[in-house]
């Protein structure tokens, strides 16, 4: 029997994410470190109340590998203490200052649902990471008359810090896992729209299926899987799987050990279409995310000289 016919692998390539002259995309895939100025944040690995502290995540971040610094000063979920927005600016503007200040060229982004703290980071972000679905409907116009970019998130149309509870998709075209996922497209192109319609260039518009956030398990694992639809919508795509719960309920594991996991889950996605990773663990990501670049063939390897002939030698194609 023949083999059968080679056709080339068929990958979703969404646009560049263009933000401070750096360019992210699938040969150059990007890592945005997680930086939270909270107490309480759900990862004890990541708690930096302390400037100094928070600062020390920043260098170790880059370092590491970092192409974007994400900054947040409010812990997502309802758990934990109330931070109002004077607070939240207190703890997020400082940190992005200093690394403002420590790298110039670094792309820097604030984590908030909030128009008046991304206001009050004028001059130092390059980024608003709206991981609330808009629920400020102020938020995108802020961020684009910062001339930062913007990320488009869905939520289920829960308020900020809800977790969720008894959540069921239902569109009346179909089962509930297809349901999620119209929704998630849905919501995302919509969104997509108002922030460019608001004066945000497409370039720097990022739409983040939101793993978690008003979805269960089942609604976040099956929206990874349509990672490809996410990618289809013609903006670059961000993941932020990171230790989430998403990873701990499908593993019944706790934060400190979905490593494994998230990184499994971060290749699926990488693998889809996905350009830009939020991570806790930097490292892990940046190598990871590279790796599945190079298999894609859309970053060449670093090196690329085991069996390599040498530089003028004919061959004939075949091995040995």
């Amino acid at each position: 029997m023949s083999p059968p016919a080679l056709r080339p692998v068929s990958l979703p390539r969404p646009p560049a994410l263009v933000l401070r002259g750096r360019t992210l995309d699938a040969g150059s895939p990007g890592v945005m470190a997680i930086v939270n100025r909270t107490r309480d944040s759900f990862w004890a690995g990541n708690r930096h109340a302390a400037l100094e502290d928070a600062m020390a995540a920043v260098h170790e971040a880059v370092a590491q590998g970092a192409d974007i610094v994400d900054v947040g000063g409010v812990r997502a979920g309802q758990e934990g203490e109330h931070v109002g927005a004077a607070q939240e600016i207190d703890r997020v503007v400082p940190v992005l200052e200093a690394a403002r200040q420590a790298y110039p060229d670094l792309v820097l982004s604030v984590d908030t649902w909030r128009s008046e703290v991304a206001r009050a980071c004028a001059g130092v972000v390059d980024l608003v990471n709206d991981t609330w679905a808009g629920h400020d409907p102020e938020l995108v116009h802020v961020a684009a008359g910062l001339g930062a970019g913007v990320v488009v998130s869905h939520t289920g149309g829960l308020p900020p810090r809800t977790d969720p509870v008894d959540v069921v998709y239902a569109d009346g075209q179909g089962d509930d896992e297809l349901a999620v996922v119209r929704d998630v497209l849905d919501v995302l192109a919509r969104g997509a729209r108002v922030a460019v319609g608001a004066g945000v260039p497409p370039e720097r518009v990022l739409v983040d299926p939101t793993m978690d956030f008003g979805k269960t398990t089942r609604h976040s694992l099956v929206t990874l899987r349509h990672t490809a639809d996410v990618a289809s919508l013609g903006y670059p795509v961000l993941q932020a799987l990171s230790r989430k719960d998403v990873v701990g309920a499908t593993l019944d594991l706790e934060p400190q050990d979905r490593l494994e996991g998230t990184l499994a889950a971060t290749a699926v996605a990488a693998w889809l279409g996905t350009s830009v990773f939020r991570a806790h663990d930097v490292r892990a990501t940046r190598r990871a995310v590279d790796m599945v670049a190079s298999i894609r063939g859309d970053r060449p390897p670093a090196r690329a000289v085991r069996g390599e002939p040498a530089a003028g030698t004919p061959h004939d194609g075949r091995a040995g």
